[in-house]
């Protein structure tokens, strides 16, 4: 199959679609860029129809109509019921000869290893975890929000920051400079104002994201509050990565731990450099590195993985995407 193999990686988010033909020799025949994927908000019919746009883009810029193997990592792939719906749905749609559907956070742990062994931790919007091994043992979490446990990620940071500010100036909670630097960040003059803004939607309600750097830099401010708060997202991160690495049985032996998603890949020093202390009080054989590289490269790897690369496939793959 490695002769004439093609890949369709497809990396598909809640805000874009990224997705690449591969061919076994590791060349990109072509790319394309699409919106957000979102079945649970405009169900599996409509979401795999925005995808098909972007998809069919890719196939006709490299001339062909389909590929031997489909690797799909998708955001709301967070159950194996939810795998199986969105493996049929992109059956039905004969793009490849055989499907693979995984949750996105897969993509980017993939990214960043040279072989399926590790654990990653995405902290972007909300907060992730996934680890694999070649024998094709892997180690998830729902990553639901809080009903299933999860803390932080960035709308979780920004939403604490302001529950703080809040009752740091009416008074029932402990004084935090956070309920001045969040108010400016938008021009207002108090948090009252500024809840009010985001509860009335004169601030539309996306930009709540634009409070968790104010917040990191409030933290390395010395605010103490701030810096509670940063500290417990470290602590989270941690948290994840080691019970990820303890259900693969490599909590023992040298492992990386991928760190990405928006608020890890900001490498903020305060955050970054705590979840590396914990690490080596909880899981000293671990090696964490952040990862930047496009998350599509990892679904492209992991499609690679299932038709058998040729030799330097993967270098020249990791190349063409600058990792």
């Amino acid at each position: 199959m490695g002769l004439t193999a093609r890949v369709l990686a497809i990396d598909a988010g809640n805000s874009k679609t990224d997705v690449a033909i591969v061919t076994a020799d590791g060349d990109v025949l072509a790319t394309a860029r699409g919106g957000g994927f979102r079945p649970p908000a405009v169900g599996v019919d409509t979401a795999m129809d925005a995808l098909a746009e972007t998809v069919t883009r890719a196939l006709t810029a490299s001339e062909l109509t389909s590929v031997t193997h489909v690797s799909a990592c998708l955001a709301n792939a967070d159950f194996p019921v939810e795998e199986e719906r969105l493996t049929a749905a992109l059956r039905a749609r004969a793009w490849g000869e055989t499907v693979a559907v995984r949750n996105d956070t897969f993509a980017i742990l993939r990214a960043g290893v040279t072989e399926p062994r590790g654990v990653a931790v995405v902290c972007g919007a909300g907060i992730n975890c996934v680890g694999m091994r070649p024998d094709g043992r892997t180690a998830r979490f729902p990553a639901l929000g809080r009903v299933s446990g999860d803390w932080g990620g960035g709308w979780g940071l920004s939403e604490e920051a302001l529950w703080h500010a809040s009752r740091a100036e009416d008074g029932r909670g402990a004084p935090t400079a956070l309920a001045r630097t969040l108010p400016a960040h938008f021009g207002l003059p108090s948090v009252h104002a500024l809840v009010e803004a985001l509860h009335l939607e004169h601030i539309p309600t996306p930009r709540r994201h634009e409070l968790t750097p104010v917040l990191f830099a409030t933290a390395a401010g010395g605010d103490p509050i701030a810096r509670t708060i940063v500290e417990r997202q470290a602590e989270e991160v941690v948290s994840m990565a080691v019970v990820a690495l303890t259900r693969l049985d490599l909590l023992d032996e040298p492992a990386p731990v991928l760190l990405g998603g928006g608020v890890l890949a900001a490498r903020h020093a305060q955050l970054n450099g705590h979840i590396e202390h914990l690490l080596t009080d909880r899981a000293p054989k671990a090696v964490p590195q952040v990862v930047t590289s496009s998350p599509v490269l990892g679904a492209a790897l992991l499609g690679l993985d299932e038709v058998g690369p040729k030799e330097g496939a993967q270098e020249r793959l990791r190349s063409y995407y600058g990792a």
